[in-house]
């Protein structure tokens, strides 16, 4: 038999790079994650929090704009869905607790330097949490205009007058659950890969994979971790978005110490 061939079945075989590991997690991991995102925070606070005020501005601006322009009944839809593209909002976040990980300094932009280090990749993870919205926004005026009766309610007594009235039951359980389904599949594709795309060569289809792989094989742990992220986020939005400027960094921190934890160095 020729050399060349016996090398080669003896050679072992190299790992796919598709075939990424990812750790087994507990339930206190999420809490310590919280700790490491905070001190991160407290550490580049010079840049991480007016990196959540911009966010802040923004979502005003835009509030504002719909009021101004009477769609006042789609901000609250426009609201619940920023959950589905806040893995994207957070990329400059990520970037300056990979700085911070290896004591190089910080500087301003850093959404800019993350973005061109790998656009190609970044692009097919927003494109597709952008599909998940638009989901989400075009299977709420489908489910508004079939189910719901009567003029738009203003936005100061939109939530109450839609889903606590007890008139609009059927469209308020048909929101809330084209919502649970697209939250959960956002939170799946998202959850570490976009810090992964950062950190390592890998495509972003990869990426995807690995955290569909690691909510998956982490179910209590990752429910627990996207529990505190609604409820951060959430008091974040119900205070005007005032309180992003803090919940937005902290959890942005956070979320490079979870990729961390759950994808191997190795």
């Amino acid at each position: 038999m020729d050399k060349s061939v016996i090398a080669e079945q003896e050679a072992p075989e190299e790992p796919s790079r598709s075939d990424i590991r990812v750790n087994h997690i507990t339930l206190e991991q999420p809490w310590e994650w919280l700790d490491k995102g905070w001190h991160d925070m407290i550490r580049a606070r010079k840049y991480s929090l007016p990196y959540g005020a911009v966010v802040v501005l923004i979502s005003g601006l835009i509030t504002l704009g719909l009021m101004n322009e009477g769609l006042n009944f789609i901000v609250p839809f426009l609201v619940a869905g920023f959950y589905l593209v806040a893995p994207i909002v957070g990329l400059g976040l990520y970037q300056m607790s990979a700085r911070l990980e290896k004591n190089e300094p910080l500087h301003f932009c850093h959404f800019l330097e993350a973005w061109k280090g790998n656009q190609a990749q970044l692009g097919v993870i927003t494109a597709g949490l952008l599909i998940i919205m638009q989901l989400w926004m075009m299977s709420n005026f489908v489910l508004f205009a079939l189910l719901y009766t009567g003029m738009h309610p203003p936005l100061e007594n939109f939530f109450a007058t839609v889903f606590l009235s007890g008139e609009n039951n059927l469209f308020a359980f048909a929101s809330l659950g084209v919502g649970f389904v697209l939250a959960w599949l956002a939170f799946a594709i998202s959850a570490i890969s976009v810090p992964m795309i950062l950190d390592r060569d890998v495509d972003g289809f990869t990426a995807i994979r690995t955290s569909v792989k690691a909510v998956l094989e982490n179910w209590q742990p990752m429910t627990l971790w996207a529990a505190l992220i609604v409820m951060f986020v959430a008091l974040g939005l119900m205070s005007f978005y005032i309180g992003l400027f803090v919940a937005l960094p902290l959890i942005g921190h956070a979320t490079w110490h979870a990729y961390r934890d759950i994808v191997p160095q190795d």
